[in-house]
C-alpha cells in the first residue's frame, strides 16, 4: 500500500445540488445526536441518585455515540460540500478505527447491560456485591481497550497489502473495502476479520441472549409487582439492542454477503444505518422509558419545575 496514499470516494461524484440538501440533512441530524446524547450524560452526570451502574451505562452508550458519530459526520459533511473527495491513507485508517470500534463498543456496553440486569434481577441482595464500581471499571476499561486492539492489528495487516486500485464506494473509509482493492491474497486479512466480528459481535450477543432468557424466565415465576419493575429497567434496553443489531446485520450483510445490486440510495442507507439510527434513537428511548432520567432531564432543561 506503499504507492497509494489516497483513496477517493466515488459516490460523492456527480450529485450536483442535491448535496446541499445532504449537507443540511446531514448538519441538522448531527447536531440533534450530539444535543440529545449531551443532555443524557449531563442529566446523570450532575445527579448524584443516578450513579448506579444501569444509569452509568446508559451516559456510556451516550459517549459512545458522541464518539463513533464524530468519526463519521465531520467528513461526510465535508465532502458533500468539497470539490475532492481523497482522503489519506492515515485519515482512512483513523476513521476506521473510529467507526468499528463504536460499533465493537456499542455491543460490548449492552453486554454488561444485560450482565447488569440479570444480577439486579436474579440476586437482588447481592447485587451491589457483585456489579460493584471496581468490576464496572474493568469491564468498560476492556471494553475500550480490546476492540481498539483488534481493529489495529486488521488494519496493520490491511496497510501490508499491495493495491491495485484506490476507488472506494462508500462515504466512510471501511476497512474491508480497502482489503477488496488488494492484488495479492487476502485470506489472512478476512479471517482476521471474521475473528473480530465473532469476538466483538457474536459472543457478546450470546451472552445478551442468555441474560434476558434466563430474566425472562425469573419473571415467569413472579408476582406481577415484580415483572412490572423488570420490563420497565429491560425493555428500553431491549429495544435499542434490537435497533442496533438489525442496524450491523444490515451493513455487514451488504458488505460482505450480498451481490445482488441495490440502488445506490438503499445501499448507502443500509450501510450507514448503525451510525444514524442509534445515536438519535438511544436518548430518546431511554428519556421517554425511564422515569428518573426523564424527571432529571425536565429539571435540567427547566430548573424552575
Amino acid at each position: 500500500m506503499e504507492n497509494e496514499t489516497y483513496f477517493y470516494f466515488m459516490l460523492f461524484e456527480n450529485i450536483g445540488n442535491i448535496r446541499y440538501v445532504f449537507f443540511s440533512l446531514g448538519f441538522i441530524l448531527y447536531s440533534a445526536i450530539i444535543l440529545f446524547n449531551v443532555i443524557i450524560m449531563l442529566a446523570i452526570f450532575r445527579e448524584r441518585t443516578l450513579h448506579q451502574p444501569m444509569y452509568i451505562l446508559i451516559s456510556c452508550l451516550s459517549v459512545n455515540s458522541v464518539f463513533g458519530t464524530a468519526g463519521f459526520f465531520p467528513r461526510v459533511l465535508t465532502d458533500l460540500v468539497s470539490d475532492t473527495h481523497s482522503i489519506s491513507l492515515q485519515a482512512c485508517v483513523l476513521q476506521s478505527v473510529v467507526i468499528f470500534t463504536y460499533a465493537a463498543n456499542e455491543f460490548t456496553i449492552l453486554m454488561v447491560m444485560a450482565l447488569d440486569r440479570l444480577a439486579a434481577i436474579s440476586k437482588p441482595l447481592q447485587y451491589h456485591n457483585i456489579i460493584t464500581p471496581r468490576f464496572l471499571s474493568v469491564m468498560l476499561g476492556i471494553n475500550m481497550a480490546y476492540p481498539v486492539i483488534l481493529l489495529g492489528i486488521g488494519v496493520f495487516l490491511s496497510t501490508k497489502l499491495r493495491m491495485c486500485g484506490n476507488k472506494l464506494f462508500k462515504v466512510y473509509c471501511h476497512n474491508y473495502e480497502v482489503v477488496k482493492l488488494s492484488c495479492e491474497t487476502t485470506k489472512t486479512n478476512n479471517m482476521f476479520g471474521l475473528f473480530i466480528l465473532i469476538s466483538t459481535t457474536v459472543i457478546p450477543l450470546s451472552l445478551i441472549s442468555y441474560s434476558y432468557v434466563k430474566i425472562l424466565i425469573i419473571c415467569r415465576r413472579s408476582s406481577s409487582k415484580f415483572k412490572g419493575k423488570a420490563y420497565q429497567t429491560c425493555i428500553p434496553h431491549i429495544v435499542v439492542l434490537l435497533n442496533f443489531s438489525i442496524a450491523i446485520i444490515s451493513e455487514v450483510t451488504l458488505s460482505r454477503v450480498v451481490t445482488l445490486q441495490l440502488p445506490t440510495w438503499l445501499s448507502v442507507f443500509f450501510s450507514l444505518e448503525f451510525l444514524i439510527v442509534p445515536p438519535i434513537l438511544n436518548p430518546l428511548v431511554y428519556a421517554l422509558n425511564l422515569p428518573d432520567i426523564r424527571k432529571k432531564i425536565i429539571r435540567l432543561i427547566n430548573p424552575s419545575k
